[in-house]
């Protein structure tokens, strides 16, 4: 969690001026119970004695001006607190996604896209509410709690012990419950994972699900997963709410203390009903910076527990790393070049005969030459694409294009060399131009060119708008055959020195 408070502090100066103004705020707060007493204890009987009115005023107005500044600069800093941790997070949730953009192929397998997905969302929202709950309530509640204590022990000394004795109980409940809950808040995202796992794989195969009838089947599993995530979530939940009750039984017996010690020194006349007044809205107010300080641990310990699970995709090792080129490729080389490549997506050290998805595979295609690689499911067809365009890297063997071996270009270099159209492609909702060019800003002759070479052209010039046609979420709005051919088209469009179609046509 040390980590992510880094990204708070980049703002630092506001974050500055919040606080001060939360500090202000809260020191003029703790003198409203205090002005209270002298009004009730001093400024009341004086007026009966002498009739002046004058002095009540002057005091009624302090009191006033007290509360409303007090209210207006909590306010403000609330406000600039709530500024800061959305930008902290904004930062925060985009450095972790431009860190999955850049994972390998095999990063992501063992992450896993489900837990991609939930840290990037409920992991990061988590930590920013803890940022947002330690700016609001960290500094107050600290203040309140000590300026609280210094201010009750000016008005009574034998009080305050009093209400001193039961701290160091309230303390030790939060300490405890937090050192239980972290674990059990770890275990509650590790079942989000799943649950939305779960969720992804049956909202897009929908179809095939209903084309099954396996409706019901899916009911089951995915209320299986929920009921564990639910489950889960409740035992963290009930871990963490023991901390409220027991907190306020304790500081509840401490308030009957008070009063019972207080009624004594009102009947011997060594305490003023006045200061028990405000003595007990001191109290009140500790009370309330206790509850504030569990509701920060508590937030602390969800914040914690998805910062662990947020920098372990942070800290994943980068294993595509460009190897050093000595500038020395052959002359005539072929376009591209398997050499006796051996490859697995499981562990290389498990000792299975048949774990290679990929053995000794050579052979080379030059350029103008076309390649059409004709298999059964699993036997390697996309494999080779992956290991070309560098998702993965081969066990041994190397994987050569244009007499260099793939792991010596940067992989942005190495990628735009391609034009792709895998199996699993998808049209995003945006304007059917948009989705050809992707991004790339190629001139509106190309994309044209590209669609009409693809066959694309003429339904495309069918839809409201042509190419300005906004497209659905996921093409729905296209036919598969259609979603093909722009596939294609958007392949063909950046005029790519290796055009590759994985099942588009």
């Amino acid at each position: 969690m040390k980590r992510a408070f880094k990204y708070l502090f980049v703002q630092k100066n506001k974050m500055i001026i919040g606080y001060i103004a939360k500090i202000v705020g809260t020191i003029v707060e703790l003198f409203i119970p205090w002005i209270m007493a002298r009004i009730l204890d001093e400024v009341v009987p004086g007026m009966k004695e002498n009739g002046q009115v004058r002095p009540l005023i002057i005091w009624g107005v302090l009191l006033v001006t007290c509360a409303v500044s007090a209210r207006f600069l909590n306010v403000f800093a609330n406000r600039r607190a709530a500024w800061v941790s959305m930008d902290a997070m904004r930062r925060l949730r985009f450095e972790l996604f431009e860190k999955i953009m850049t994972l390998s192929g095999k990063k992501t397998d063992e992450f896993g896209i489900p837990s991609l997905v939930s840290r990037l969302t409920s992991d990061s929202y988590n930590i920013h509410t803890c940022f947002n709950i330690f700016q609001r309530m960290g500094v107050r509640a600290l203040f309140i709690l000590v300026g609280g204590l210094i201010m009750a022990s000016t008005l009574d000394r034998t009080l305050t012990l009093t209400l001193l004795a039961t701290i160091p109980f309230v303390f030790g409940i939060v300490i405890f419950v937090s050192l239980k809950g972290i674990p059990l808040y770890a275990k509650v995202q590790t079942s989000v994972d799943e649950m939305v796992r779960v969720m992804r794989e049956d909202v897009s195969g929908i179809r095939v699900i209903k084309a099954l009838s396996k409706e019901n089947y899916e009911k089951n599993r995915f209320e299986k997963a929920n009921t564990d995530t639910v489950n889960n979530d409740l035992k963290a939940s009930g871990v963490m709410a023991l901390s409220s009750p027991l907190i306020s039984l304790c500081l509840n017996l401490g308030l009957v203390l008070v009063i019972i010690v207080g009624a004594y020194r009102v009947n011997s006349g060594e305490v003023l009903p006045g200061t028990i007044v405000a003595f007990l809205t001191y109290f009140t107010m500790i009370l309330n910076a206790v509850i504030a300080v569990t509701r920060i641990f508590v937030n602390f310990s969800k914040g914690s527990a998805s910062a662990k699970r947020i920098w372990l995709v942070m800290d994943a090792p980068d294993d595509l790393k460009v190897e050093e080129f000595d500038g020395k490729a052959p002359a005539n080389a072929p376009r591209i070049e398997f050499r006796n490549v051996s490859f697995t997506y499981g562990d290389v050290n498990d000792d299975i005969e048949d774990k290679y998805v990929l053995r000794n595979v050579s052979f080379t295609l030059n350029a103008d030459e076309s390649l059409g690689i004709i298999g059964a499911t699993g036997s390697g067809k996309t494999t080779i694409l992956n290991l070309l365009m560098r998702y993965y890297d081969c066990q041994s063997g190397e994987v050569l294009i244009d007499g260099r071996n793939v792991k010596t270009y940067p992989v942005k270099e190495l990628r735009q060399k391609f034009g792709t159209a895998f199996q699993n492609n998808i049209i995003f909702a945006d304007s059917i131009e948009e989705n050809i060019s992707f991004g790339r800003d190629l001139p509106h002759e190309d994309i044209e060119k590209a669609s009409r070479s693809a066959s694309a052209y003429e339904f495309i010039m069918g839809k409201d708008g042509g190419f300005e046609h906004e497209a659905a979420i996921k093409g729905a709005d296209f036919s598969g055959g259609q979603k093909q051919r722009l596939y294609v088209a958007r392949a063909l469009a950046g005029n790519p020195e290796i055009l590759i179609l994985d099942d588009s046509s």
